[in-house]
């Protein structure tokens, strides 16, 4: 077996057998063909089924050097995935990245907006330009829904149910949840489906989907990208912003308001809790205000 079906053979494993994202499925290949190529530049002749532990840990002395302690750990964890399905598929007896240990980095969490930089954000959308409207409902949505931002550019005008007050979204996995939407985000998503959309020339395949772009096709993730920090620039906010840190925002500021942790899990489909605890950023003094609220010996 070589390194190319190797990889062909991982990444079918990945979309058929595990159910994972195309984007999911794209990071993992990245850790693998970043191995493939040092053993290419170093003219390494060695098959996946006889690597060895040590040729791997000389790869990872040498990407240390390159990268930050982050992105090494994901490498190395992407390649105990490989190697775990190697092992799985009987390729190999045992996995020679099993004794390789990430560096130890600290959480990081996003940068979190306050209520009012959120208000500033929207505030900064150019209502008069054809775009405007589409870009309110968007931001609106991402940060009232807590949607990543595949799952926003991926809403569908058959996943709008106003009347249930829900809209269902297709998460990591092509898993699909019901989230609640509020009324003022209903309204927005309306006014540019009902009075910007229409004008729109709408291509082929692209009938169904909510947000265009003015050709009329599907806004791409770096198009959101683009969208959010031109806003933050035009706010005067200097945090370093992406989309996800509005589903971030979303998440802290249920929380703080008292949010119950499981709901909140469930609104970000995260399938464990643990996720969600990571993820939420909790600060002290809320944490304060909850143990005064609620234990009996407060």
């Amino acid at each position: 077996m070589n390194w190319k079906n190797a990889l062909v053979d991982y990444q079918q494993y990945l979309r058929i057998e595990r159910g994972l994202s195309a984007n999911t499925i794209t990071n993992y290949s990245f850790d693998v063909e970043k191995l493939i190529s040092y053993l290419e530049e170093h003219e390494i002749h060695v098959s996946p089924i006889k690597i060895t532990e040590e040729e791997l840990q000389q790869f990872i002395y040498t990407i240390a050097k390159k990268v930050n302690a982050r992105s090494q750990s994901r490498i190395i964890s992407g390649l105990k995935g490989f190697f775990n399905f190697l092992v799985f598929e009987d390729y190999r007896k045992q996995n020679p990245m099993e004794l390789i240990e990430s560096p130890r980095i600290g959480r990081k969490l996003p940068d979190t907006l306050s209520i009012e930089e959120i208000d500033k954000l929207i505030a900064a959308i150019d209502l008069s330009r054809p775009e405007g409207e589409r870009n309110r409902a968007i931001l609106e949505t991402l940060y009232s829904c807590g949607l990543r931002v595949s799952e926003v550019i991926n809403l569908q005008l058959s996943d709008l149910f106003f009347e249930e007050g829900f809209i269902k979204v297709t998460g990591k996995g092509d898993k699909q949840r019901f989230v609640p939407i509020a009324e003022e985000t209903r309204k927005y998503i309306d006014l540019y489906c009902d009075h910007v959309r229409p004008h729109v020339p709408v291509q082929k395949d692209y009938e169904d989907t909510v947000f265009l772009n003015r050709r009329g096709k599907g806004l791409t993730r770096a198009m959101i990208f683009t969208i959010i920090r031109r806003l933050a620039e035009a706010a005067g906010i200097h945090k370093k912003i992406s989309p996800h840190t509005l589903r971030h925002s979303f998440a802290t500021h249920l929380l703080e308001n008292g949010a119950d942790l499981r709901a909140i899990q469930q609104m970000l489909g995260h399938e464990s809790i643990t996720t969600t605890e990571i993820y939420v950023h909790m600060d002290r003094s809320h944490l304060k205000n909850v143990m005064e609220q609620y234990h009996p010996r407060r």
